[in-house]
């Protein structure tokens, strides 16, 4: 009698077992069923992007013929390639000059409306300062053309009417990268202010009710509240801006193409040249992928930071 009832234990318990396992399938094949359209998407347009610009770095490729193995020759000529080196230098110097000033402007902005909630032209400020981020940034560049060329253009005019010479700003070897920089800092310091905004907003008020009661005044909440406060923020800021800066193609495409000379060329542009211009489409592979490169490097250093910083409010 023990017998029978000890088997019909283990049966049943077999039973629950693979109806357990069977069920726990069932939904960890529902889930790979919601994340598989995305997995399609990514390894399509990502991935595999990814590896043929690998696999044609090590080619001579021009789009129309067959790609002709050459191993390392595309990367042993980057050294060699004067438009390379400035573009790289340029890139990087745009970078450097952009980032530090819209993420201080960002910042400051973000601080300075967060502190006036109740004044009316605080809708007004955000919106105006949000208006570049929503525009095209090919339209930006045409505006920008008829803003900055011409006797006729408003920002000339009131040189003149200061009695001050007209520059020549997209046409100056010395001008035309800061200028292309000043542009780029008004386009995007609006989208870095919102998430400041969105930062600040979460950093509990007691904090500053408490340093208030201590004594401390504005300059002492800035900098040691709310700075040390927007530290994870400031990182993302910091790191998402030199990625955007590192991969800026339109608005110099749009104004200078380049010019004059090698003095605005970027390495997006180009790699562009190359491809569609000059059918180097291996080399521009090579060119895409220090590009890659230094991306991927600053992606790391984010996520090194982040994991690192304990702030919490």
């Amino acid at each position: 009698m023990e017998e029978i009832v000890l088997n019909k234990n283990e049966e049943l318990k077999k039973t629950t077992t693979f109806s357990f396992n069977k069920r726990k399938m069932l939904e960890r094949a529902t889930a790979y069923g919601y994340i598989l359209p995305i997995g399609i998407l990514l390894v399509s347009f990502y991935v595999i992007p990814i590896l043929m610009s690998v696999y044609f770095s090590f080619t001579k490729y021009n789009i129309m013929a067959p790609a002709k193995f050459v191993g390392l020759k595309n990367y042993m000529n980057l050294s060699k390639d004067k438009m390379f080196i400035a573009s790289l230098k340029n890139t990087i110097i745009y970078t450097i000059g952009v980032v530090p000033l819209q993420t201080s402007i960002a910042l400051l902005m973000a601080v300075w409306i967060t502190k006036r909630e109740k004044s009316r032209i605080n809708e007004l400020v955000k919106g105006a300062m949000f208006v570049p981020v929503i525009s095209s940034m090919i339209l930006i560049g045409i505006v920008w053309r008829i803003f900055l060329n011409g006797g006729s253009s408003p920002l000339n005019i009131i040189f003149t009417y200061l009695g001050l010479d007209i520059p020549n700003w997209i046409g100056n070897t010395k001008l035309a990268l800061p200028t292309l920089m000043g542009i780029s800092v008004w386009k995007n310091a609006g989208y870095f202010m919102v998430i400041y905004i969105s930062a600040i907003m979460d950093i509990p008020k007691s904090y500053y009710e408490s340093a208030r009661v201590d004594g401390a005044n504005k300059f002492h909440e800035f900098f040691y509240i709310t700075v040390p406060l927007l530290k994870p923020t400031t990182i993302m800021v910091v790191f998402l801006g030199c990625i955007w800066s590192l991969q800026t193609f339109d608005l110099v495409y749009t104004l200078t193409g380049g010019g004059p000379g090698v003095s605005t060329m970027t390495m997006v542009l180009h790699i562009y040249n190359l491809v569609f211009k000059q059918f180097r489409a291996g080399y521009a592979m090579a060119v895409a992928n220090v590009l890659f490169l230094l991306i991927a490097i600053i992606s790391i250093l984010q996520r090194k930071l982040l994991q690192r910083d304990k702030s919490i409010y």
